[in-house]
């Protein structure tokens, strides 16, 4: 099933794939919400035993059906579930909890909540099945599976938490997912977030925003922290919101930049934003041609570069900082796995690889990887000099919609046309 309320899986047996028995579902786990959107499902927690409850993670369950939970793996994590701060149990927390309906305003008390698979793999809590609550007295009405968004009272930023709680709250989420989240909360309570921050995690979640939210956040912030910012962003990032800026306000804050962080953003800005020059990022793994194999692995093991960056190493004569020596040649990193890490890069280049200039167009970088299946390249100067690396991700933020980042996810759902099991009769299962 690709829709099921949750209520109705406790006490399901969860098997191996082989069918051993692993142990019963004691409760779902779904990250606190945060704003409209649905929360997404974490994970179950497993009765493991007569005591012992253990998490399971979402992307381990491959069927759900009335008689069993299946998972891809009969290996699982013994370790025993803690609950974290961003986290709710849905069974333990989420039922009996008192709600509003939106669109008449009315008390309810959650009987269920209905979780979807979504094409993504992730699960997502969609519906609750709740009660109205009428009268004076709170007698009970009939059950309605509604929306997420037509029910209040379950979204951090409507139960009155603070500023402390929503940085605990983010603390384990990815930066996209907090963009979405700060997008969702009144900018008074957007910019206590910023402030409590660090610069290095505020500089992830700015790339991820739109320009007019980057703009915002940027403009709370001192001029000096707004600096010490910028120079942890992506120089790419950074020369992108900058390049909205008046010109009087981003020189000021190139100013204030550190040398080393502000110059590759300042050559950057040189390019116009729709051009391989524009897109690229000056900041490539780049290596001289005594390297070995395994000095390329390390730098791909770089958990700071991003997979489409990692897909590739660049071989140059000194100086390796861009603008490089010249240019000699890439190597794949499918390519570094298959040669022994004693072997050196300058044996196994790719020197024929079609290059890019920095004043190619959109159109001819997005055929560029569609020609050579890559998800990234070199861009080379007229001197023959690596000057940055383009990878697809670039081009994908300049293909899409200018506020592609600030529309809404496509509907929950709509994917999933299984109906769901019934929701229970109400209270803890």
């Amino acid at each position: 099933m690709s829709r099921v309320f949750v209520a109705r899986m406790v006490g399901l047996p969860v098997l191996g794939p082989d069918g051993e028995r692993i142990g019963r579902v004691r409760d779902a786990v779904c990250a606190v919400a945060v704003g409209p959107r649905p929360p997404r499902v974490l994970g179950l927690v497993v009765g493991v035993g007569s005591r012992r409850r253990i998490f399971v993670p979402m992307l381990r369950v491959t069927a759900v059906d009335a008689a069993a939970v299946t998972l891809a793996t009969g290996q699982v994590n013994l370790r025993a579930f803690a609950q974290r701060p961003n986290e709710v149990l849905v069974v333990g927390e989420m039922l009996d909890a008192r709600v509003r309906v939106v669109d008449h305003d009315a008390d309810a008390q959650v009987v269920d909540v209905l979780m979807e698979h979504q094409r993504s793999r992730d699960w997502l809590v969609t519906r609750l099945a709740v009660r109205e609550l009428v009268g004076r007295l709170g007698r009970r009405g009939p059950v309605q599976v509604l929306p997420w968004a037509a029910i209040s009272g379950l979204s951090l930023s409507e139960t009155g938490q603070g500023t402390e709680q929503l940085l605990s709250t983010f603390e384990d989420m990815r930066p996209a997912d907090i963009a979405h989240a700060l997008m969702d909360l009144p900018q008074r309570r957007r910019h206590d977030v910023a402030d409590g921050l660090g610069d290095d995690r505020l500089a992830d979640v700015l790339e991820e925003l739109p320009s007019s939210e980057q703009q915002d956040l940027l403009r709370h912030l001192s001029t000096e922290r707004a600096a010490d910012v910028l120079e942890e962003m992506d120089p790419d990032d950074a020369a992108d919101l900058l390049a909205d800026l008046p010109g009087a306000e981003s020189e000021e804050l190139l100013g204030l930049m550190e040398p080393e962080e502000s110059e590759p953003v300042r050559r950057l800005l040189t390019y116009s934003s729709d051009t391989a020059g524009g897109l690229m990022t000056p900041e490539p793994i780049v290596l001289q041609p005594g390297a070995t194999i395994a000095e390329a692995l390390a730098h791909v093991r770089n958990p700071d570069i991003t997979p489409a960056l990692a897909s590739m190493v660049f071989v140059c004569r000194p100086p390796t900082a861009t603008p490089t020596g010249r240019y000699l040649g890439c190597v794949h990193a499918q390519r570094l796995l298959r040669e022994a890490p004693s072997e050196l890069v300058a044996g196994v280049l790719d020197a024929e690889l079609t290059r890019l200039g920095p004043e190619a167009s959109l159109a001819e970088v997005t055929r560029y990887f569609a020609t050579y299946n890559l998800v990234c390249g070199p861009v080379i100067d007229e001197g023959g000099h690596l000057v940055g690396a383009v990878t697809v991700d670039d081009v994908l933020d300049h293909l899409l919609p200018e506020d592609w980042r600030s529309q809404p996810d496509p509907e929950p759902g709509r994917t999933a046309p299984a109906p769901p099991v019934a929701p229970a009769g109400g209270g803890r299962a």
